[in-house]
C-alpha cells in the first residue's frame, strides 16, 4: 500500500485531502508544520507527499529539499495558491515532481499521484524514447536539438503511453490516469492524440501514436513507427482538435 504525507496549516484541507487519498487506498499521515512533516517522515518514510508552499514557519519550497534528502524516491507535489512562474520554478528547483494550482478538483490531484507512481522510480529524471526525450522535471519534450512544445494535458497524455512503449492503452485507461475519471467522453481521448501526432511529425520526432481499431492506442517508435504511421492513416478518421 502507498503511503502519503499531506502537509497543509488549514485543517479542513488537509482533511478533506486525507480522507480522498485514503478512499484510494492511500495509508495517509497528516502535518500542519514543516517540522513535524520531517519528524514523521524520519520515523515512517513516504512514497508521496502533498505539501502547500504556504506553510509556517518553514516553507513547502524548503520542506520539499528537506524532504528529498531525507527519504530517498519520494514523489512531491507542491499546492500553490497563484498560478505563477516564478512559484512554478521555485518549487521544480526545489525537487518538486509536480504542482497544482488551488483551487483543484480532487480527481485530478489523485491523477497526479497515480502520475508519480507509475514512474517507478520516482527520482527518475527523463525518459527517451526513439530517439525523443521527456524531460520530467521541467516537462519539456525535444527530439535532437528542437524542442516540442506541448500542453500540460499533452505532456501527460505522451508520458503516459512513452513509459510503456509498445503497450496499449484502452481510451477508458488513459481517461482515467490523465482526466482523473472514465466517465468523461472518450472522444476527448482521441481528440490528444490527434494533437500529439501533429506537435510530433512538425518536431521530427520518429515515435508514432498507433491507433488500435476498437481498442485504445499504442506508442512505437524505431523499426515499428512506419508500420504504426500506417496503420494510423488506415484506422479511420481521427475527431477534429
Amino acid at each position: 500500500m502507498v503511503r502519503a504525507l499531506v502537509v497543509d496549516d488549514e485543517p479542513e484541507m488537509a482533511t478533506l485531502i486525507a480522507r480522498g487519498l485514503r478512499g484510494e487506498d492511500y495509508l495517509v499521515d497528516i502535518a500542519d508544520n514543516g517540522i513535524d512533516a520531517l519528524s514523521l517522515a524520519g520515523d515512517e518514510g513516504y512514497d508521496v507527499a502533498v505539501l502547500d508552499v504556504m506553510l509556517p514557519g518553514m516553507s513547502g519550497f524548503e520542506l520539499c529539499r528537506r524532504l528529498k534528502d531525507a527519504v530517498p524516491g519520494i514523489g512531491i507535489l507542491l499546492l500553490t495558491a497563484r498560478d505563477a512562474v516564478d512559484d512554478r520554478v521555485r518549487g521544480l528547483d526545489a525537487g518538486a515532481d509536480d504542482y497544482l494550482t488551488k483551487p483543484f478538483h480532487f480527481a485530478e490531484l489523485a491523477a497526479r499521484l497515480r502520475a508519480l507512481r507509475r514512474r517507478g522510480t520516482l527520482g527518475a529524471a527523463r525518459i527517451e524514447v526513439g530517439g525523443t526525450v521527456l524531460d520530467l522535471a521541467r516537462q519539456i519534450v525535444s527530439t535532437g536539438e528542437q524542442r516540442v512544445r506541448l500542453s500540460r494535458t499533452e505532456f501527460d497524455l505522451l508520458r503516459l503511453l512513452a513509459e510503456r512503449p509498445g503497450e496499449v492503452f484502452e481510451r477508458a485507461t488513459i481517461l482515467g490516469e490523465i482526466w482523473g475519471s472514465s466517465r468523461y467522453d472518450p472522444n476527448i481521448v482521441d481528440q490528444y492524440v490527434s494533437y500529439l501526432r501533429k506537435k510530433l511529425d512538425a518536431g521530427g520526432s520518429e515515435i508514432r501514436i498507433a491507433t488500435v481499431r476498437g481498442v485504445g492506442f499504442r506508442l512505437d517508435a524505431g523499426t515499428d513507427a512506419a508500420t504504426a504511421a500506417a496503420g494510423s492513416a488506415t484506422s479511420g478518421a481521427t475527431p477534429p482538435a
